[in-house]
């Protein structure tokens, strides 16, 4: 009786985990992410006002859209309700997932801020990629000797309003920009040599066919219907001694 009396609570105590569950996993779809830069970092992106170069502080990276091969990541500020960039990127995979957050940077000369390159979330195999304008492409990709993602529409912009929804339609321009990588030498080259692609799927090795047994087209004869006619016999024998006993009691 006590486990039936302790059925609703349980029940009670099931549904609210259900309904607490996603809030809990909220940072996993975002991957929201709190950074402290001590140093000015440069970023790509359309941007607030003045804020092209992050200066040193503590910042929040989310996920604004993830659903197809170009993402978009938001920088708010430490509280959250300032949209400081709007950033086009491109998913990068890695071979090794870490525990920790991993953030790469293009290196500047001495007193210069760092550019932003690429942002891994703990646990994950998939980073974000970040495409820089083409101009401003061409002189880290020198500066660095590296190859640098970049795009010919100009993403480096300044907005007066906060850039909030997937829909909006400076969001939807990014997500349509073409995207390519430029080397060191000036060299336009397809993103595939620059973004580390997933590892391809080893094929299944198929299972050894199993040999086909032949049926034969008619079952071989056992032994004649007698045994089978002395069976039914005695069933309905027996069914009807069962018969008479039920009317002798009655």
């Amino acid at each position: 009786m006590k486990f039936f009396k302790a059925l609703p609570a349980v029940f009670c105590g099931t549904l609210l985990m259900a309904v607490l569950s996603p809030g809990l996993r909220a940072d996993d779809w975002n991957n929201k992410t709190v950074m402290t830069f001590s140093g000015p970092v440069e970023i790509p992106g359309v941007h607030l006002s003045g804020w092209a170069v992050l200066p040193a502080g503590t910042y929040v990276f989310k996920l604004l859209d993830s659903q197809s091969d170009r993402h978009i990541v938001q920088i708010f500020n430490k509280d959250e309700n300032v949209v400081y960039a709007t950033i086009l990127a491109i998913p990068n995979y890695r071979l090794k997932a870490t525990s920790k957050t991993v953030i790469t940077f293009s290196e500047r000369p001495a007193g210069e801020p760092e550019a932003l390159r690429a942002w891994f979330y703990p646990g994950k195999n998939w980073g974000e990629e970040f495409v820089y304008p083409k101009a401003r492409a061409i002189e880290l990709s020198r500066a660095t000797n590296t190859p640098v993602l970049f795009t010919a529409r100009d993403t480096t912009l300044e907005v007066a309003e906060q850039i909030k929804t997937p829909d909006a339609p400076v969001v939807v321009e990014l997500k349509a920009a073409p995207i390519m990588a430029v080397k060191p030498t000036g060299e336009e080259v397809q993103i595939a040599e620059v973004v580390t692609a997933p590892p391809a799927a080893e094929p299944m090795t198929p299972m050894p066919a199993m040999a086909a047994t032949a049926m034969p087209d008619k079952l071989p004869e056992t032994a004649g219907s007698l045994p089978l006619v002395g069976l039914i016999g005695l069933m309905l024998l027996g069914a009807a001694f069962g018969i008479r006993a039920i009317r002798s009691r009655v």
